[in-house]
């Protein structure tokens, strides 16, 4: 059984929260940013498995899973929270939001996408974009690199998804903020660089659906977003899309999956987590929804070819740095930047 709050959120969060589930069935809920597509698939597929239970998720943004986390953290309503950048679940491992756990591909993950404690396990590594809409513009046409977007020549033609609600767009504002304090020696120019992006942007998206819906009604046509669901809503949803890996370097987010604290369906967790990140799983989350498997234990030959042609630069981040600072520099943004680089913010609903 699945739940999208952002569809029918009373009627699904009572049902969740009550505990309802189909018949005798054990309820599994989980919590993911990785889009209905990927998590309908995977519920239908771990049911198939487990006729036993009901797989239950719940859609939302990196941000409002652990602030649902951290907000239930006394009665706990998720097993399982599958997806948000690494900085984030570091986050919640220092506030003991996460149970330990260390699964049976350990040693096929590098040591920096991993928690020391065990806590938390990279299952993805996610390039950030620039993605465009290519009905209206050609790939000669976007923007091959960050500082393009400040162009006059994209003013009201950006749209954004709320920072504030998303860690993919965190990361990239913060990135963006570090690595014009390494060039200058000050974060003010991190946040002069934001407010240039803020004048040529005509609005931000309250959430990813908003999002894809007005850059394909070319109501912007261009935003920062993330290389999966660039490819996934292309490809499975048609939606007219085309990406640029900025030429300069991106920030390569290590997404990961963890258990939640206190759940009170641990061994059924356990045996999900292990589902959902099998080399079957991987590979075919690869294939069918653009993902970049983060273990190391995967044969190329089994991967799809645009992965042996991704030409990925990273930039240079300090991770630790971010973590410290991302969530003091988003307050700063929301209060000083949002819709001070123009006469006026419109929030797209």
């Amino acid at each position: 059984m699945t739940f999208q709050p952002k569809a029918f959120a009373p009627l699904c969060l009572l049902m969740v929260f009550c505990g309802c589930s189909s018949g005798s069935k054990q309820r599994l809920v989980i919590y993911s940013p990785h889009g209905k597509e990927m998590l309908t698939e995977f519920e239908h597929q771990y049911e198939q498995a487990h006729p036993g239970v009901d797989v239950q998720w719940l859609d939302m943004g990196s941000q409002d899973a652990y602030d649902r986390v951290r907000t239930e953290r006394e009665n706990p309503q998720a097993d399982i929270w599958w997806g948000a950048p690494a900085t984030t679940f570091a986050k919640a491992e220092a506030e003991s939001l996460l149970e330990r756990y260390v699964p049976t591909w350990d040693e096929a993950v590098k040591p920096e996408f991993k928690s020391r404690n065990g806590c938390w396990y990279g299952t993805f590594l996610t390039p950030e974009v620039i993605m465009y809409n290519n009905r209206a513009l050609t790939s000669q046409d976007a923007p091959k690199d960050w500082d393009e977007l400040l162009d006059v020549r994209w003013r009201g033609k950006i749209i954004i998804r709320y920072p504030l609600a998303s860690g993919t767009m965190r990361i990239i504002y913060s990135a963006i903020i570090q690595r014009e304090a390494g060039r200058t020696g000050s974060v003010e120019s991190g946040f002069d660089w934001l407010r240039r992006l803020d004048a040529n942007t005509k609005g931000y998206a309250a959430d990813p659906t908003q999002l894809y819906l007005k850059i394909a009604r070319e109501e912007g046509l261009v935003t920062l977003w993330n290389l999966p669901d660039a490819i996934l809503q292309s490809r499975m949803n048609g939606y007219p899309f085309g990406y640029v890996v900025p030429r300069s370097g991106t920030p390569l987010i290590v997404d990961c999956i963890a258990i939640v604290k206190g759940t009170s369906r641990r061994a059924e967790a356990e045996r999900f987590y292990e589902f959902v990140t099998s080399k079957g799983a991987l590979i075919r989350q690869a294939k069918d929804y653009g993902r970049i498997p983060a273990r190391s234990d995967l044969s190329p030959s089994e991967l799809p070819d645009w992965l042996a042609q991704l030409d990925l630069k990273a930039m240079n981040v300090d991770w630790q740095e971010l973590e410290a600072n991302e969530k003091v520099w988003m307050k700063r943004w929301d209060e000083e930047v949002k819709g001070k680089g123009k006469d006026r913010l419109s929030i797209v609903n």
